[in-house]
This record gives C-alpha cells, sequence and structure tokens, in this order.
C-alpha cells in the first residue's frame, strides 16, 4: 500500500477519544511511510488526521468540491488540495489515489463514502481493502446490522468478511496489508468456485 483514504467527521464528536485516535491513526500512516488522502477539510476530524499525519512527515492529498471550499473549510496546508466539481467526484478520486480505505467516526457523509468504496469492492470494481477503526465500540451497530445481513440472506459471508474491523490501528493497519480481496463476486456462491 502506498496511499489510505480516510472517511471521517468534519466534527469532533462528543468523546475527546475520537480526537485522540484521529491523531493517532494520522501519525501512524505517516511512519508507515504512507500518504492520507482524505476529504481536504481543516475541520473535525478530517483537520485532525490530516494535522497528524502533516506534523509526523507525512503527504496529505486532500479531495475537495468546490462549493464546500467557498465555505472556507479548505486545509491551506496540504501537499496537495484538489478540487473537484461533485461529491461523487471527490469519492471517484479519492479512490483513484488511494490503495485502502479506513473509516473512523463520522457521520452520514462517511457512512455514504465508506459503504460506496465497500459496495464497489463487493462488485469488483476494485481490491483493496476496506476497514473500520471501530473507535470506543462506536461501530458496533453496524457491525451488529452486517452480521445480521448475513443471518437474514442479504449478504454473503465471504463478502461480509471483506469488512476489515479492529480498534487497534496497529492490528488494522496490519489486517489491511495482508488482504486479498475474494476471487468471487457477489453472485457466485463459495461453494461454485
Amino acid at each position: 500500500m502506498k496511499n489510505i483514504a480516510v472517511f471521517c467527521g468534519s466534527s469532533f464528536g462528543k468523546n475527546d477519544i475520537y480526537t485522540e485516535q484521529a491523531e493517532l491513526l494520522g501519525e501512524a500512516i505517516a511512519k508507515k511511510g504512507l500518504g492520507l488522502i482524505y476529504g481536504g477539510a481543516k475541520v473535525g476530524l478530517m483537520g485532525v488526521i490530516a494535522n497528524a499525519a502533516l506534523d509526523a512527515g507525512g503527504k496529505v492529498i486532500g479531495v475537495l468540491p468546490r462549493f464546500l471550499q467557498t465555505k472556507e473549510i479548505a486545509h491551506t496546508d496540504l501537499t496537495e488540495l484538489i478540487l473537484v466539481d461533485t461529491m461523487h467526484d471527490r469519492k471517484a478520486k479519492m479512490s483513484e489515489l488511494c490503495d485502502g480505505v479506513i473509516a473512523i467516526p463520522g457521520g452520514y457523509g462517511t457512512m455514504e463514502e465508506f459503504f460506496e468504496l465497500l459496495t464497489w469492492g463487493q462488485l469488483g470494481l476494485h481490491k483493496k481493502p476496506v476497514a473500520i477503526l471501530n473507535v470506543n465500540g462506536f461501530y458496533d451497530g453496524l457491525i451488529a446490522l452486517a452480521d445480521n445481513m448475513v443471518t437474514q440472506g442479504f449478504l454473503k459471508q465471504f463478502n461480509r468478511d471483506m469488512l476489515l474491523i479492529d480498534d487497534n490501528i496497529e492490528k488494522l493497519l496490519n489486517k489491511m496489508e495482508k488482504y486479498k480481496a475474494p476471487p468471487v463476486n457477489k453472485w457466485i456462491s463459495k461453494e461454485t468456485t
């Protein structure tokens, strides 16, 4: 892996652990010699992770829709800031630039970006690891939902297993480095391969 995209909140959340873990993740990415690809803003956890990676000597590329730049949230001290036209263009560019994806706490935008990249992996459009850093149990409900999708027959187990999860940054990055995409797609049962 050369670059990791991180999807996260433009807010800080109500618990300091979210900020602390965003800082540690940005620092860990930089110290591993990886580039950080993120949404390009200077606010919330987005700004925290970018600043931490920059402070640790890392390369940070932000991808920001132009309409958000006018709201004065663009981070101006990045290695590179790429301006795009739409939110969809942002996801496509971030996917193009990254070799793996991590979601840390955030809201609807974080989920929308994360699930699109996870779905693209399920459909075989990429073979990149897609991961959750489950800070303070933030994603426990989402993990239970994914498990229920399998139980109820809406998601195959091997597609559920594509979702890498850990609450430890180093362990999660190691899982991502070792990840191998399943050699099947969502319409083929594992038994037929």
